[in-house]
């Protein structure tokens, strides 16, 4: 049976929401740091950098809440014994699908702040043009199982991975 394209059921671990938080959060203290020092440094121009300032104040709280929400219920995956499904992104969304026969490599990896959140990333890659599945925000120990599963299930399908 072929596999369909379709929404995958699975959603990320819920601790992904803080880890994109505090991910993203020192990108908007450093741009309102930096507004704050331009505001201070210009006295000539004093209400224009308030109002930038207030903006992007705005901009960021906004992001800040919203965009880690959003991208939760926006990531998922699956696995069958045919297939491994990723939807992904928050505007621009993207669902994939790797058929078993096809996967060449599964990998787990984990940056700093990741691994503070007990989280990890899964990458599986094919020999798509469109590049490898990339599942993020799993808990660390889901991770590892699902990188063993993937690993036995590819090693038993028959398929050349191309």
């Amino acid at each position: 049976m072929q596999p369909s394209l379709r929404a995958p059921l699975n959603l990320v671990d819920r601790r992904a929401i803080s880890y994109w938080t505090v991910r993203d959060l020192p990108g908007w203290l450093i741009l309102g740091a930096v507004q704050v020092i331009w505001w201070v440094s210009d006295t000539a121009h004093g209400a224009w950098h308030a109002t930038f300032l207030i903006a992007t104040g705005i901009v960021a709280i906004a992001h800040i809440l919203i965009m880690p929400r959003w991208r939760y219920r926006v990531h998922r995956w699956e696995t069958t014994d045919e297939a491994v499904y990723t939807q992904t992104g928050w505007f621009t969304q993207e669902r994939r699908i790797a058929p078993i026969s096809r996967i060449q490599t599964v990998d787990m990896h984990r940056g700093p702040l990741e691994q503070v959140f007990g989280l990890a990333n899964v990458t599986v890659t094919t020999a798509s043009a469109a590049g490898p599945l990339k599942i993020h925000g799993l808990r660390r120990a889901h991770a590892e199982r699902l990188v063993h599963e993937l690993t036995t299930v590819t090693q038993a399908t028959k398929g050349d991975a191309t």
